[in-house]
């Protein structure tokens, strides 16, 4: 494929940013709920965000710099004041609301009142919560990392999670979250979202302790395969053992070998195709 080569500093941040924010994605949105010194809230959402331990449960997102004035946000200021803050999810039943939080309002107008939303006390922090929100993070900040002065710089903001509050019909009977109940919206490129809920969720289990048999272990025509593609070739080449060639009634060529095991990968069948493509190259 041809490739558009970019070099930081050699375009415009603007673009920049967007093509980052367009190649990392989709990303989740933290909703960020804070008080200045004096009590006033703010809720902001920011979707340079991601949860990176759970011992401690640490959770980072970062306050930018505006790319066009320099100037930093009432999310940071308020969090270098309390060092506290409330991470709230966002749902697709509230993706509306939370972007109207994020215009930018004067530092004396509630977020809350102008997108509809409800707060309601923490527990452990002086921040609120959102009512609305499935899943309401209590947080106190462990450090602020900054990463620049110019504008784009990003404040790293490394919350530690005190206390969690989880709708609990969103809850499983494994006691797990269902990703479907939760219905939880990502953030991409520009003005897109994605819904991680329904047909786009999918299941990929596989088992890290137990070694796979690997891409080397399935015959070279498979790997020059048109028919077949990198996907459906890692299906068989996670198994954990090679099965033995298939006992056909008639010998196949590799084309017939490679259409009938891409029908047998379809049908989640990934030994019985590889055994089909082992019988071929025989």
């Amino acid at each position: 494929m041809e490739m558009l080569d970019i070099i930081p500093g050699e375009i415009a941040t603007r673009d920049l940013h967007q093509f980052l924010l367009a190649s990392v994605a989709p990303r989740p949105i933290a909703f960020a709920s804070t008080v200045d010194k004096d009590g006033n809230p703010n809720l902001a959402p920011y979707s340079f965000f991601n949860a990176f331990s759970s011992n401690p449960p640490i959770l980072v997102f970062s306050s930018n710099r505006r790319v066009l004035d320099n100037t930093t946000k009432d999310t940071l200021a308020n969090i270098e004041s309390t060092k506290e803050v409330v991470i709230n999810v966002v749902n697709h039943a509230i993706v509306r609301q939370m972007s109207i939080a994020a215009i930018e309002f004067p530092s004396e107008i509630s977020e809350f009142t102008k997108a509809g939303l409800t707060p309601i006390a923490s527990d452990l922090v002086r921040p609120h919560r959102v009512k609305e929100s499935p899943v309401q993070m209590e947080c106190k900040v462990k450090e602020i990392i900054t990463l620049g002065d110019q504008g784009g710089a990003g404040h790293l903001i490394i919350c530690h999670v005190v206390k969690m509050h989880i709708a609990k019909d969103v809850i499983d009977d494994r006691n797990r979250i269902d990703p479907h109940k939760i219905d939880l919206m990502g953030r991409m490129g520009r003005s897109y979202y994605v819904r991680a809920s329904g047909e786009a969720v999918s299941t990929l289990f596989q088992p890290v302790t137990k070694m796979s048999i690997g891409f080397d272990a399935l015959p070279q025509h498979a790997l020059q395969s048109e028919t077949l593609t990198g996907n459906e070739l890692a299906q068989m080449a996670s198994l954990h053992d090679l099965p033995a060639p298939a006992r056909l009634a008639e010998p196949l060529g590799t084309e017939e070998s490679h259409s009938k095991a891409k029908a047998l990968l379809a049908q989640d069948q990934p030994s019985e195709a590889l055994a089909i493509l082992l019988a071929a190259s025989a």
